[in-house]
């Protein structure tokens, strides 16, 4: 299964129709889409705190997009990444902290559809996402 898909409705509506395992598949797959992550941002400064696997998330700007660079040690935990960063592609900080993320991610049901220790960390993520918007867009 090969995720050339490009926004987050887009995998939404693939994930809805997919099996348990499938869709542990479409996760996996769509981390290993995320650009690599340098492993000099791999830092203490860029861990994300609570997570059950390592993940970094490092805030990158280019013509007054903010975008993230992030990675994991978990391949389904890279792929809820993945998802996470879908909501806040392409916008600047303000519009990111317009975002409802959680929202978006609500057609996922992550929460029933992983084990409790591969999502706790996303709040945080989130959390970590909202805080680095508002430094930019302050």
């Amino acid at each position: 299964m090969r995720v050339a898909m490009t926004t987050l409705t887009d995998i939404q509506e693939e994930y809805a129709f997919l099996e348990a395992d499938d869709r542990y598949r479409l996760l996996i797959d769509l981390g290993r889409e995320l650009a690599p992550m340098p492993d000099a941002l791999k830092t203490d400064a860029s861990l994300v705190r609570g997570c059950s696997a390592n993940v970094w998330v490092y805030p990158v700007t280019d013509n007054n997009q903010l975008s993230f660079m992030a990675d994991s040690n978990a391949a389904i935990t890279k792929g809820i990444i993945a998802l996470v960063l879908k909501t806040v592609d392409d916008k600047n900080a303000a519009e990111i902290l317009g975002t409802d993320i959680e929202n978006a991610l609500a057609p996922f049901d992550l929460k029933n559809q992983l084990s409790s220790n591969r999502t706790q960390g996303i709040p945080n993520m989130i959390a970590l996402i909202r805080e680095t918007a508002a430094r930019y867009a302050g």
